[in-house]
């Protein structure tokens, strides 16, 4: 018994694969989450594309996924946050971050994604990235001309700034 990629501490077998086989459907949102994201680790694409919301699958680069999946090694799932999506919503947004290593390098896709139930079954609508919070500096910048705040009198190029 192997504990599923998806972090749910339970083993593959009770979590994410019947969903990824077919066996049954995602009772929710981010139980389709999960089971994307095992999808990518074990480079299942067809489950990918069959996860899709049907308006949406015009336009998915099944070769793309493919090398994105398989050129990964998938490191593990956050679920960050999730509104609505649960059995009886019709639809649902889950964040999440995937962790995983490509060329050598750890990488986290942080994306909020859409999800909308068809007939009963969830499926993938889209995402959005979140894009990376920039940090502000809770102290104000010293010019190189200024006075130093260690009060020495001396400009700060001269003193502290060196």
């Amino acid at each position: 018994m192997s504990l599923c990629p998806c972090g749910s501490n339970q083993s593959a077998d009770s979590c994410c694969t019947p969903v990824i086989q077919g066996e049954k459907q995602a009772l929710n949102a981010e139980g389709l989450m999960r089971a994307r994201y095992c999808a990518f680790a074990l480079g299942d694409i067809g489950f990918l594309s069959q996860s899709l919301h049907p308006d949406h699958r015009s336009d998915h680069d099944v070769e793309a996924t493919r090398s994105w999946a398989e050129g990964s090694e998938w490191l593990g799932l956050e679920i960050v946050d999730k509104e609505q999506g649960e059995a009886g919503d019709s639809e649902g947004v889950v964040e999440f971050i995937a962790t995983y290593k490509e060329g050598g390098v750890v990488r986290h896709h942080h994306e909020r994604s859409n999800f909308r139930k068809l007939d009963g079954e969830w499926f993938f609508v889209d995402g959005d990235i979140v894009p990376i919070a920039t940090k502000v500096n809770a102290t104000p910048k010293i010019g190189r001309n200024e006075p130093c705040p260690c009060g020495s009198g001396k400009k700060y190029k001269k003193c502290c700034g060196k």
